[in-house]
């Protein structure tokens, strides 16, 4: 049992240090004792429940949604942005934007070098809320997927690296090229270029990868960019299980890739160079892409998700569901 003494001690401690704000080595100095012993005091002061912290979560914050993602899927880290369910898809993608723009904020390390895709909604939104860095960074920025064979839309893609690299002080590397081109003939051209060649090149160097998720129903802005599919195509796609892609590279819904022709005429980052980043950040949002979220996530083609809430929310309903589903499939096994 702790004497009333020592009790009466933590207490004090407790109070100057959490109440009024008094650092450690004021208190030591305050009360006579060593700052080892104040340390001791508040530790001994929250085991014995003299001092029980809580984290008063404020609204539109979801740190616990944030922590069960990861724990389901086994990611790196998740980020959710508030929404509602009557918000337009817009006003989710720009929330979604600015969650990620402070996370890329916070969170870029001094030797990283960026990739960014191109033709992704929440990926502009996200570099229209960057808010500038004070410190040079020189940091490279890479265009890790083609730009588009219209006018308007390669300036969409430019917009996005060279907003970025400014953002951060840092360089921007355009990849010189369509993302999509009319054949695979046509692609080893275009991919034998010196100048496209020496971007490509430069792929194994990303660290931290931006990429957005598409469905095999392309946004406005896919639409718009020239960068699309033909609908044979699509529903080739379709016929052998494609629920959505990365850099225009397709996929089912456990993530394995869904080979065709079609990624022969792809010229940018493969999978296989996404899955090395040490960060592979998806930036996507809306429930039209809960199926391809969860298929990037399986297959592991991605390791940090930032979303809105109703997508978190129904990822781990799956996850729910799926590990209910298994543990009745165990038990039925066990009879």
């Amino acid at each position: 049992m702790v004497a009333v003494q020592e009790l009466r001690l933590m207490t004090r401690v407790a109070r100057l240090y959490y109440e009024h704000g008094r650092g450690q080595s004021e208190i030591a100095r305050q009360m006579h004792v060593s700052q080892s012993t104040v340390s001791r005091m508040l530790k001994r002061a929250r085991a014995e429940g003299i001092v029980q912290i809580s984290v008063r979560v404020p609204q539109g914050v979801y740190a616990d949604l944030e922590e069960r993602l990861v724990a389901a899927y086994g990611l790196r880290d998740a980020v959710v942005a508030d929404c509602d369910e009557h918000d337009s898809e817009e006003a989710i993608e720009r929330a979604v934007g600015e969650a990620a723009a402070h996370y890329l904020e916070t969170t870029l390390g001094r030797d990283e070098t960026l990739g960014i895709s191109s033709w992704s909604g929440t990926l502009l939104a996200m570099v229209g809320a960057m808010r500038p860095v004070t410190r040079s960074s020189g940091t490279p920025v890479i265009q890790i997927l083609g730009g588009a064979s219209l006018s308007q839309a390669g300036v969409h893609a430019a917009y996005l690296v060279t907003r970025l690299a400014e953002r951060l002080n840092g360089s921007a590397v355009f990849l010189p090229a369509p993302g999509i081109v009319g054949s695979a003939e046509a692609r080893a051209v275009l991919q034998d270029d010196p100048s496209v060649r020496e971007v490509t090149a430069r792929f194994c160097e990303v660290t931290l990868a931006l990429v957005g998720i598409g469905t095999l129903q392309p946004s406005n802005l896919v639409a718009s960019s020239g960068n699309v599919f033909s609908e044979d195509e699509l529903a080739l796609l379709r016929d052998r299980g494609a629920v959505g892609d990365v850099l225009m590279r397709f996929y089912d819904a456990e993530g394995n890739a869904v080979e065709t022709a079609l990624n022969q005429r792809v010229i940018g980052m493969e999978l296989a160079q996404l899955r090395k980043a040490e960060r592979a950040v998806a930036v996507a949002a809306g429930l039209r892409k809960l199926e391809a979220i969860r298929g990037a996530i399986r297959g592991g083609l991605i390791n940090i998700l930032v979303t809105d809430r109703l997508v978190a929310e129904a990822l781990l309903e799956d996850h729910v569901a799926e590990s209910e589903q298994a543990d009745g499939t165990e038990a039925d096994h066990g009879r």
